[in-house]
């Protein structure tokens, strides 16, 4: 699945965090993707569980970043080779033959796109959450990080990648890409955790989500959402 340059079609950059429970059965599901080409890069925020040396056998390129999920995200982009970067969360599972998908969307001169999404759980609010991300979504033209975001190189360096900020980069990014054209709003779905809204209760996730994102909106700053979120911005 290379290009005639020899130049990768596709590379795939995967932000970690202390993942070693999870990380190797997630890499063992990207190695079809390797095998067909996809460049598999994944880059480690600082973990302290050992998450880098289980990663290093299934990866093309293991790389150290500070922590933040948009400054891992951009040093993954700077130092990979693909004409298309798809962004994807550790706790994410492609659908099949995802590069295919990517492909086939980008022929028709898309600049950016994403998946829907389904949350891996059995709860019947769950199933009612998902279908309003996936139609906000499509309606709005802004994806979130948990939908696989992917984006042509060009289009990516020419915006100078994901905006630093410690929550809501995912949106920022949309809201830049947008300008420039709508996403192709795939309707395969990408399956992601619902460990937040299990942990925190998914009536209570919704509602936390709801106001940090509104809180964005009309101008909060991003460092004290983060926190409310339970997160801590590492200090610069």
């Amino acid at each position: 699945m290379q290009t005639s340059t020899n130049r990768p079609f596709l590379s795939l950059i995967l932000p970690v965090l202390n993942e070693a429970a999870t990380i190797c059965e997630q890499l063992a599901l990207l190695q079809e993707l390797r095998s067909r080409g996809v460049e598999l890069l994944l880059v480690d925020g600082g973990s302290c569980d050992g998450t880098p040396d289980l990663a290093r056998p299934g990866v093309d390129r293991l790389l150290e970043s500070p922590r933040g999920r948009a400054t891992q995200m951009n040093a993954g982009a700077h130092a990979s080779q693909g004409e298309v970067l798809l962004f994807l969360h550790a706790d994410t599972t492609l659908p099949p033959a995802a590069d295919e998908l990517i492909r086939a969307a980008m022929t028709a001169n898309v600049a950016w796109g994403r998946f829907d999404v389904r949350i891996d759980g059995h709860q019947p609010l769950l199933r009612v959450v998902e279908s309003m991300m996936n139609w906000r979504s499509r309606l709005s033209g802004i994806a979130t990080g948990d939908q696989g975001i992917f984006v042509r190189r060009e289009v990516f360096e020419r915006l100078g990648g994901y905006p630093e900020l410690p929550l809501m980069e995912d949106i920022a990014l949309s809201r830049q890409l947008r300008r420039i054209a709508r996403p192709a709003c795939l309707r395969e779905r990408v399956l992601t955790s619902g460990r937040r809204w299990q942990k925190h209760g998914v009536l209570r996730t919704i509602l936390l989500m709801w106001h940090l994102r509104a809180s964005y909106f009309f101008g909060a700053d991003p460092q004290q959402l983060a926190i409310r979120y339970g997160y801590r911005p590492r200090q610069r």
